[in-house]
Formats: structure tokens, C-alpha cells, sequence
């Protein structure tokens, strides 16, 4: 049977660098964490064993996403990523307090109290943020917002868009996503806040609280709403 409890040691330093740099194969844990490729590959194929992390030919999220990884003549490499049961090995013993205050806060004060609560919570992460994402260049801002995200625990990258229009925002964990599945207006004051931050049309396109492999936000270079579906306002975003 699985074990899916908290991680520690090195296997956890293993599943952290998967979790704060995306899907990755042997080779590049090992360059990355300064370790040989048999301990690497000892250590993932006990995650994969505790469900902690999953392999495949391809990168399921991030980068790579969808590309097979060559490795030369032969079999392509195995890309490692970190599954759900890996995410909430890291998450907070704090969401579960976090939980019932919310859940106290709808009941005694409404939706209302939890949006309040919200756009408090999100003025206090622009307050952090603003200096360092503000001072730079519109094209730089995305970068510098993610990393200020990383340094809070979001484990942020960024991508460019294939048209060169975009840019994507990934965030490879969250720290609140257990209460964003409950209380969707901590992710939408958040991508408000990234908009005023960025001075761009943002638009939540996945996202780890709705059981994407990563939160995903496209970012307009131009500042207009990019042609993308969105998803419901009923669904989560963290």
C-alpha cells in the first residue's frame, strides 16, 4: 500500500526541486541538486513507489509540456513530476485552521465577509510586491512578480507564449489551494491583484485548487484581453 505522509530528508529535497522547478528528468535533478544520478534515481523511484511522484516519457505541465525528452539513440528519458498526493505532502498543517475561520467568517458575515477578506489579503501581497514588480520595464514585470511568488512559497516560473504576444505565469504549488477549492474569491482577488500589478489583462487559463498539474496565467503583453476560453466563475482558481 502507498504511503502518502509528510517527506523529509532527502527524498524531500528531491520532490521539492520537482515541485519548485517542474517536471524534470534524472539527469537534471541531479545537476540541480548536486547529487549523483544513482542516488537521484534511488531516491524518485522510492516517490513513485509512496505515490509521492509520478514518471512518463513526456512532461504532463510546465516547459516541457507534452515534448518528449531525448537522451539520444534509444528510449527517450523519463520525465519525473510531482503528483497531488507529492503537493499535499508540503502543504501547511495550517490550512485546516485556515479552513474553519473562513467557514466561521461566511457563516456569521456572508459572502461578503470572504471577499473582504480576500481583497485584504491580496492588498497586503501588492503592498509586498509593488516595489519590486513595479520598478521594472512592463516586458520584466512578469519575472520579477514570479520571483516574488517563489519567495512566498508559489514556486513560480515563467513561459512565453508561441505567438510572442504572451507571456504564462506558472505557479507549481500554492500554499492556500486546499481553501481556494472552497473559497474561489481568494484566487479571484489574487488575479485581480496580478493585473494591477503587471498593468495587463490577465486570465486564469489552469489551476492546482480545480486538479491541473499547475496554475496557469496568461499575461497580454499589449494589455487586451488575449483570445483564450475561460472557465466558469464557479470553478476555482488559486
Amino acid at each position: 500500500m502507498k504511503s502518502t505522509g509528510r517527506l523529509a530528508g532527502a527524498p524531500a529535497r528531491v520532490a521539492r526541486a520537482l515541485l519548485e522547478g517542474g517536471p524534470q528528468t534524472t539527469a537534471a535533478l541531479a545537476d540541480r541538486l548536486g547529487l549523483s544520478t544513482t542516488a537521484v534515481r534511488r531516491h524518485l523511484d522510492a516517490l513513485v513507489e509512496s505515490g509521492h511522484v509520478e514518471a512518463g516519457e513526456r512532461a504532463p505541465y510546465g516547459p516541457q509540456a507534452g515534448r518528449v525528452v531525448s537522451r539520444g539513440p534509444g528510449r527517450p528519458a523519463r520525465v519525473y513530476s510531482v503528483t497531488a498526493a507529492g503537493r499535499e505532502s508540503f502543504e501547511s498543517a495550517y490550512d485546516d485552521l485556515a479552513l474553519g475561520a473562513l467557514r466561521f467568517l461566511d457563516q456569521s458575515g456572508g459572502t461578503a465577509a470572504v471577499d473582504a477578506f480576500a481583497a485584504h489579503r491580496v492588498a497586503e501581497l501588492e503592498r509586498r510586491y509593488a516595489a519590486a514588480v513595479t520598478s521594472v520595464p512592463p516586458a520584466q514585470r512578469p519575472a520579477a512578480l514570479a520571483v516574488a511568488l517563489s519567495a512566498d512559497g508559489y514556486a513560480a516560473s515563467v513561459v512565453d507564449g508561441a505567438s510572442g504576444s504572451t507571456v504564462q505565469i506558472c505557479q507549481h504549488h500554492c500554499p492556500v489551494a486546499h481553501v481556494a477549492v472552497e473559497f474561489p474569491a481568494l484566487c479571484d482577488a489574487e488575479s485581480e491583484a496580478f493585473g494591477r500589478l503587471l498593468g495587463a489583462h490577465v486570465t486564469r487559463l489552469a489551476t492546482l485548487a480545480h486538479g491541473d498539474g499547475v496554475c496557469t496565467t496568461l499575461v497580454s503583453r499589449t494589455g487586451t484581453a488575449a483570445s483564450v476560453p475561460t472557465r466558469p466563475t464557479t470553478e476555482v482558481m488559486s
